[in-house]
Order: structure tokens, then C-alpha cells, then sequence
């Protein structure tokens, strides 16, 4: 059996940390650079990097921030938002980056996975989804709906169609982001991620709602999750990364620990 792992989030805007909920009431917390060195130095397993205004504003992601978060850390380190072409995916991976987050890009042009699938890697290429619940209907099957352009734009979009799709296309990952858990520090979104897990083939990263370990517990034995992502229960301080992966392990999830 695989290890799970730990993902800590870093949202992004104007270069400083940032946290929301269910992507609103957006406030800066601190220095990125700086919190990434803290969590990797703590044992982190990955490190995922979210620049949360790129696409909105259709602006480029900056370059700088990822070079610098880079030069921190030794474990894999993804980046998304703003990636709209495989020029951009390839300047993440020059800057420092080992993976790209593609989303609302991918959405508008589902091709785009497959090119840089193509390009830089089916293990270098993940499809990040943003998934609001939604009454099960012939357009929703699932009763869940992918939305962009952080969480602004509808799709119309089935989300278990779309994560077909993207593992079809080429993603070598999913990270399933439920909104309406997204920050509240409930729980995550089990029934969506469950139903993703167990309908594809490739590794799904369970994402909005950690708040305490048996929330990472949850996801990653009923939610049948590959990886969790971590973002306020860190952040804050309340819980540390290796205490996270001790109370995992004690209690029979497999991790990895750093003696």
C-alpha cells in the first residue's frame, strides 16, 4: 500500500499568504516563502502553491514567488492558476515547480491537459477542480458542479464527468475541491470525494474542510483519498505537520515520518 500525504495549500495573492472561505472573505495571513520552509522542515510530503487571482485578473502567475518558495523546499512542489498554455506550464517547471495545476484554463479548452500531458509529463500534469453541490438532475447526474475563475463563473459541468474526462485527457492527478467545505474547518466533502476516488484510476487529492486530524482520517480511509490538502489548520497554528502524520500513524494510516 502507498503511502498517503500530506499537502499543505498556499494560497497566493499579490505575493503574500492568503485565506478564504468558501472563496470569499479573502485575507492576507502571512509571508508564503516563509511558511513553506516552516512545513517542510516539519516533514511535509508536497507542497501545492495557488496563485488565487491569476486567472480572474488573466494575468500571468508570478514567476517570482514560485522561484523563491522553490529554493526552499526539497519535496515535490506543484503551482496552479493562470496557466493557460503549455509555454506557461513549462516556465513553473523552469522556475522550480515539479508539477502544474491546471483548472478554469482547462475548463475553456479541455485540450489543454492533453498538451501538457504531452509536453511535460502525465506525472507533472494535475487537474485541480473547484465543486459545488448541486441537486442530482439529468445536467448533474452527481448533483455536483465544477465552477471557475475561483469559484465567480458556473460551467455547467457534471463533476464526475469532468474528472472522467481530465483522466481520459491525460492528468496524471485530481484535486477534488469542494467550496461549500472549503475553510469552514468542517470536515471534508466525503460523498464528493468517495465518488471521484472510486470512478477513476489515477491518485485523488481530497481538498476544502480540514480543521483537525480526524478530518484527514476521514478522507483518507471512508473518502478512500490518495492525498489530503491542509491549509487553516496549519496556517493558525493550532496543529503542527508531523503532529498530523503522528496521530495518523498511531492510529493505523500509513505515512510518512520523519525520525
Amino acid at each position: 500500500m502507498l503511502s498517503k500525504r500530506i499537502i499543505a495549500c498556499l494560497d497566493v495573492r499579490d505575493g503574500k499568504l492568503a485565506k478564504s472561505v468558501k472563496f470569499v472573505e479573502t485575507r492576507d495571513i502571512g509571508d508564503p516563502i516563509a511558511k513553506a520552509k516552516e512545513y517542510y522542515d516539519d516533514g511535509l510530503d508536497e507542497l501545492v502553491f495557488y496563485d488565487i487571482t491569476a486567472s480572474s485578473e488573466k494575468r500571468d502567475i508570478m514567476l517570482d514567488v514560485v522561484n523563491q518558495v522553490a529554493e526552499q523546499i526539497y519535496i515535490p512542489f506543484s503551482v496552479g492558476g493562470g496557466i493557460r498554455t503549455v509555454d506557461d506550464a513549462s516556465r513553473l517547471l523552469w522556475a522550480g515547480a515539479e508539477k502544474i495545476n491546471v483548472n478554469s484554463a482547462a475548463v475553456q479548452k479541455p485540450e489543454l491537459i492533453a498538451e501538457c500531458a504531452h509536453s511535460i509529463g502525465t506525472q507533472n500534469t494535475v487537474l485541480s477542480m473547484d465543486i459545488l453541490k448541486r441537486q442530482v438532475c439529468p445536467q448533474f447526474p452527481s448533483g455536483y458542479e465544477v465552477v471557475i475563475n475561483g469559484g465567480r463563473t458556473a460551467t455547467g459541468l457534471d463533476a464526475l464527468e469532468w474528472a472522467l474526462k481530465g483522466e481520459m485527457l491525460g492528468a496524471g492527478e485530481l484535486v477534488v475541491n469542494s467550496i461549500d467545505a472549503d475553510g469552514t474547518r468542517e470536515g471534508y466533502e466525503l460523498t464528493l470525494t468517495r465518488l471521484i476516488a472510486e470512478a477513476v484510476s489515477i491518485p485523488v487529492i481530497a481538498s476544502g474542510g480540514a480543521g483537525k486530524p480526524e478530518h484527514l482520517y476521514e478522507v483518507l480511509t471512508e473518502g478512500k483519498a490518495d492525498a489530503a490538502l491542509i491549509a487553516s489548520m496549519v496556517h493558525f497554528g493550532e496543529y503542527t505537520v508531523s503532529g498530523i502524520k503522528r496521530w495518523l500513524h498511531e492510529k493505523g494510516v500509513k505515512v510518512r515520518l520523519r525520525y
